[in-house]
């Protein structure tokens, strides 16, 4: 096995270069502006699998960007999808990034209702006025309040990234979100998380610049 002598910024392009060669001999060429989106999932992960799990709405990725060049906030579900999202590129725009998962007051409530905090969480972002961006990595509640909350007609999502991993209710919030017509990315199946989640949005952000 090969050991590379690079520098940070190398690292990275030798490793976008790698994958980029080893999808080629898997006979997949990625194009237009889905492709760095998935690129950067496979290069969070080292799993090749997003390159055909990875589902997107109609002009998903440009519709993105024109929420993000109106100031839209991204919303999280997870401290970690919090830190891994790059706040300067997005506060380029005027937005930012929230995530309410810690709050005291949502940890109340949800104990109280006895529902999960992403469930609470996505309920107190719903009440801001702006358009948001819901990047979720970890809950698959957040994602089904926010389905129901479509279907009763109280809140249409701008765009939701629907990624959440793990094995209850999981796929099947994903597939909730993919039968609207709410803008999405979603990852089909079991895998994700809140670095995939940061993946998709960095991404985009980055092919902004």
């Amino acid at each position: 096995m090969q050991i590379y002598d690079l520098g940070p910024e190398e690292i990275e392009l030798k490793s976008f270069e790698i994958l980029t060669e080893e999808l080629a001999q898997k006979g997949v060429v990625l194009t237009g502006d889905t492709a760095p989106v998935i690129k950067r999932c496979i290069h969070t992960t080292a799993d090749f699998e997003y390159a055909d799990s990875l589902v997107f709405s109609e002009n998903a990725v440009s519709k993105l960007k024109e929420l993000i060049k109106l100031g839209a906030d991204i919303v999280t579900d997870t401290n970690m999808g919090l830190s891994g999202i790059n706040k300067k590129e997005l506060g380029k725009y005027g937005g930012e990034v929230i995530c309410y998962m810690a709050d005291e007051e949502v940890a109340r409530e949800a104990k109280e209702r006895g529902i999960t905090r992403a469930s609470v969480s996505m309920e107190r972002a719903m009440e801001k006025t702006k358009p948001l961006i819901f990047a979720i990595g970890n809950a698959p509640t957040a994602l089904i309040t926010l389905y129901n909350a479509y279907k009763e007609g109280r809140y249409t999502p701008a765009f939701v990234i629907g990624v959440p991993v793990g094995f209850v209710n999981v796929e099947a919030a994903k597939e909730l979100i993919i039968s609207t017509d709410i803008p999405h990315i979603v990852n089909r199946g079991r895998k994700g998380g809140s670095n995939v989640a940061a993946a998709i949005c960095n991404a985009v952000l980055y092919s902004m610049r």
